[in-house]
């Protein structure tokens, strides 16, 4: 027969080296997803729908991939279509072109300005000369056709342009510019974070912006009975307005179409790489049970962790060296998918020698539902839902935006890696106290602590002075997120039944992302558009400090009840059992040791 404890250990080294290489490619990519989007001249409540809707296409789909199909070849074919899928995907988000001419270059050589204090200004590179001359040339045809459109107007002594046909022309002029905007699109005066540097605002020097009038020299202002000139002031305007909505709706298909096509790469590209990380995760689960060894499978995310800090910063520190575009359209944010496909690709190589185990089906019972159930049994379980539902939505708010702000303070994208990195290596250090922490306090106080420290991040992320400090607020996720999955998992664990335990995560999993995260994606790229990120970030804190409150007002008022676990109980050893006697003697000998001390 076969070594079971050497198939074990090579399962668990081909998995955690799966998990390595899974890791590195979701962080070379995953995170750096929305600063891509603003590249391609995405608004941010467009990247709020694309990252809402990833979100919520993961957590739709992974109840339906824990259902692996039966066979062994069938589940080869599985994992190595998804591999191969969801590395194409992401390669089709590389060839999308940007919604505006000039979106990548503008915010590509802010960052390097700024990150420069003040130095010279950057020199484009070998790639770039040809793309900016064409936007430069651009610009300079829109504004001589203002000019002589103008002067046409003021020589005939033709109507002057009414208020919204004057700022249609004018918004052609500056079009290339203000065109992949971020944050606060063409809103200055509410928006309280700017796109970027104060250098980049764009002006008109032609119009009064108080009275939203074209302000002409006196002597040529057309008479007031020039407006009263019938038909031929009719047609012109009718003429005005047709142009200039013909214009407007090219610029506005332009732009949804570009999101139309993001957003259907991203969601293909989410349901590909969520099915091939359920179906290896849930084959080599069932693998570990039927050689009893589940209780090695709980470290293994450390693997994953590990592989995103190395992937985050190595990619970061490569793209830093590359010029601002790598070709006429593509910026170089694209290697991000480059580095994600080529380490996707190797861990095909590593699938191949999967173990596969394939168990009998006996009951085809609805686990999702069942879960639910569970959790609205008890009461502490609902009230740690809430808690992750409304975590995931705040930290959608940094999830998705949090790389724009650092952008607009000059950061290299080296900080951008970091911050990933120091958030989940400070979760795996306070891991290594998980036991001694959940015996020296008790867990609406853990909870208590993790919430409190995700409303102090948002806040300082709302008074972000420097990019790096964004490092020392990222060492505060360790608890706020880690501690936080630590004290939910326990207490569903205590109220699971037998088999239940992980499709009990996998609930919370989707309430935190596909319902918490996704809702506050949707809801946070508008807020950021007209109040600001600082906004957002704030508001996000006020709501978890409330919540925290309530939350140990609730507590204080439920039933204090010892919940058993089923599970731990049920998993007794038949050996176990054989030796009741030899136990029974030990009990009965220490009692009577007992009773004569006492005597």
């Amino acid at each position: 027969a076969m070594s079971e404890q050497w198939d074990v250990g090579r399962a668990l080294a081909l998995s955690g080296l799966f998990r390595l290489l899974q890791g590195a490619g979701r962080a070379c990519a995953a995170p750096f997803l929305t600063l891509y989007l603003r590249h391609l001249g995405l608004p941010a409540p467009l990247v709020g729908v694309v990252a809402g809707a990833k979100y919520l296409a993961a957590a739709l789909w992974a109840p339906l991939c824990s259902r692996c199909p039966e066979g062994r070849r069938k589940r080869r074919l599985l994992v190595a279509s998804s591999l191969l899928g969801s590395a194409g995907a992401s390669l089709l988000l590389t060839l999308i072109p940007p919604a505006g001419g000039d979106a990548g270059y503008k915010y590509c050589n802010a960052s390097q300005q700024l990150g420069d204090r003040g130095a010279a200004a950057t020199v484009p590179g070998p790639g770039t000369s040809s793309h900016m001359s064409a936007v430069t040339n651009a610009k300079a045809v829109s504004k001589e056709m203002v000019k002589t459109t103008a002067d046409v107007l003021i020589a005939s002594r033709k109507p002057t342009l009414t208020s919204a046909a004057f700022q249609g022309l004018f918004g052609l002029t500056d079009m290339l510019e203000k065109k992949g905007r971020g944050i606060g699109e063409g809103d200055t005066k509410t928006n309280g974070y700017s796109d970027g540097p104060s250098g980049w605002t764009t002006s008109v020097e032609a119009v009064n912006w108080e009275t939203r009038e074209p302000e002409m020299p006196a002597p040529y202002r057309p008479p007031l009975h020039a407006y009263e000139s019938g038909n031929l002031s009719d047609q012109w305007k009718d003429t005005q307005d047709v142009s200039f909505e013909a214009v407007q709706n090219i610029f506005q298909d332009r732009e949804h179409q570009i999101f139309l096509m993001v957003l259907g790469a991203v969601v293909l590209w989410e349901l590909l790489a969520t099915s091939l990380e359920w179906t290896v995760d849930e084959n080599l689960y069932e693998y570990l049970d039927f050689v009893d060894a589940t209780d090695r499978y709980g470290k293994l995310w450390i693997w994953s962790y590990l592989g995103a800090s190395v992937g985050a910063c190595s990619i970061a520190v490569f793209v830093d060296q590359l010029n601002c575009f790598l070709s006429s359209t593509i910026t170089r944010l694209a290697v991000h998918f480059y580095g994600y496909a080529l380490l996707i690709t190797l861990s095909l190589l590593v699938s191949v020698f999967f173990p596969i185990h394939v168990p009998k089906r006996t009951d085809h019972v609805n686990k999702t539902a069942k879960a639910l159930a569970l959790l609205w049994s008890d009461g502490r379980a609902i009230l740690y839902a809430i808690t992750v539902f409304l975590t995931g939505a705040a930290g959608s708010a940094v999830q998705n935006f949090l790389f724009w702000q650092m952008q607009d303070r000059g950061s290299s994208e080296l900080y951008m890696g970091l911050s990933v990195a120091v958030g989940l290596l400070a979760e795996i250090l306070l891991y290594f106290f998980k036991g001694k922490l959940l015996r020296t306090f008790s867990s609406i106080k853990i909870v208590a602590v993790s919430l409190s420290l995700l409303a102090v991040q948002l806040l300082c992320y709302s008074f972000l002075w420097t990019a790096w400090s964004v490092l020392l607020v990222q060492i505060l996720s360790a608890f706020s997120s880690g501690a936080l999955w630590w004290v939910v998992n326990m207490t569903v664990d205590d109220i699971a039944t037998p088999g239940m335990e992980r499709s009990l995560h996998a609930v919370l999993q989707s309430l935190c992302y596909g319902g918490g995260a996704s809702l506050g994606s949707f809801a946070g790229g508008f807020v950021v558009k007209h109040f600001g990120l600082a906004v957002l970030y704030r508001a996000w804190c006020v709501c978890l400090v409330l919540w925290l409150f309530l939350i140990l007002i609730v507590q204080s008022k439920l039933p204090r009840q010892k919940k058993i676990n089923y599970s731990r109980l049920l998993a007794a050893d038949s050996s176990d059992m054989s030796d009741s006697d030899e136990e029974n003697e030990r009990d009965w000998l220490v009692k009577a040791m007992k009773d004569e001390s006492f005597n």
